[in-house]
């Protein structure tokens, strides 16, 4: 893990939330299952796996001379969680190592703020590497009505909205995280504007053709939610809808988050299941999720309908 305590010592935190070292991206081979993010101001550190109290106490050291570096005067806070090799539905171990974080907090990026919680699961309200994507938005979404699917803490909503959009629909089947959405326009001055649907979409699509067409469409689901979505499965008959969505110009973020999916798979299916949308592009992932394989990242693309 020499990879992740050199990295700390280069960190140089500033103001938003970002990833600062990600292991996973497979150029660091002796610190794969290791990242370092900063949610100011606390900085987290995850562990895929098991860690030793060895293992903490360099990290903590770590930690502390580089906060007493770039934060001089002002505590360390941070948090170690370590997630088990069980899959998706194993619980997080997660530890207040130093400092005081509380259950929730807000954070900023590019002037947004949004309500996080690192003391709760392992999704913490804001997806990092999700930052591009969010750019995107706010440059694209003046003037249109905005479908945000899979939503869940509408960040995309938020910024959507920010940028001058008509109105945004944002549709998860998850209530919790919904009221988390509704909390992050409050927390931004945002009153209305954005209607928040708690339904499952594969059993709703007339009530999301009613309320559409739509300039901009966001597909950001999780890549494997049993009884919610399976990608492999799901994402096809998803996609044979998306043409139907969006008005004669408009545009959709097609997303998937899934390491053992390559980005062919999005091209044969909208191949397939909508040939007249054309694709754009790919947006770039932020620097710090750089991956040995593209493959294997975030994979985000731009798709117009002509």
């Amino acid at each position: 893990m020499q990879s992740l305590i050199d990295a700390i010592g280069r960190a140089t935190p500033g103001p938003d939330a970002q990833r600062l070292f990600h292991g996973r991206g497979g150029l660091h081979a002796d610190a794969t299952d290791w990242a370092l993010d900063w949610y100011a101001p606390v900085w987290l550190v995850t562990r895929f796996g098991e860690a030793t109290d060895d293992d903490a106490r360099r990290i903590g050291e770590a930690l502390a001379a580089r906060q007493a570096q770039v934060h001089p005067g002002q505590p360390l806070n941070w948090v170690f969680q370590r997630r088990q090799p069980d899959g998706p539905t194993s619980r997080p171990l997660t530890t207040v190592m130093a400092g005081q974080v509380p259950e929730a907090h807000d954070v900023t990026e590019d002037g947004t703020h949004y309500r996080v919680h690192l003391l709760r699961g392992q999704n913490h309200g804001l997806f990092l590497d999700m930052a591009e994507g969010r750019r995107w938005v706010r440059s694209h979404a003046a003037g249109r009505k905005v479908l945000n699917l899979f939503a869940y803490t509408c960040a995309f909503s938020v910024v959507a909205l920010q940028a001058g959009a008509k109105e945004v629909v944002n549709l998860d089947m998850a209530h919790g995280a919904l009221a988390s959405g509704q909390l992050n326009h409050q927390i931004n001055g945002i009153p209305c504007g954005a209607r928040f649907l708690a339904h499952d979409l594969f059993t709703s699509w007339g009530k999301v053709n009613r309320l559409g067409p739509y300039g901009l469409v966001i597909v950001d689901p999780p890549s494997y939610q049993k009884g919610s979505f399976v990608a492999t499965k799901d994402y096809p008959r998803l996609l044979r809808r998306l043409p139907d969505l969006l008005l004669p110009g408009g545009h959709a973020l097609v997303c998937l988050n899934a390491p053992e999916i390559p980005e062919s798979f999005l091209h044969e299916a909208l191949a397939q299941e909508a040939p007249g949308l054309i694709v754009e592009g790919r947006l770039p992932n932020p620097p710090a999720f750089a991956d040995v394989s593209p493959d294997r990242a975030l994979k985000v693309l731009v798709v117009r309908h002509p």
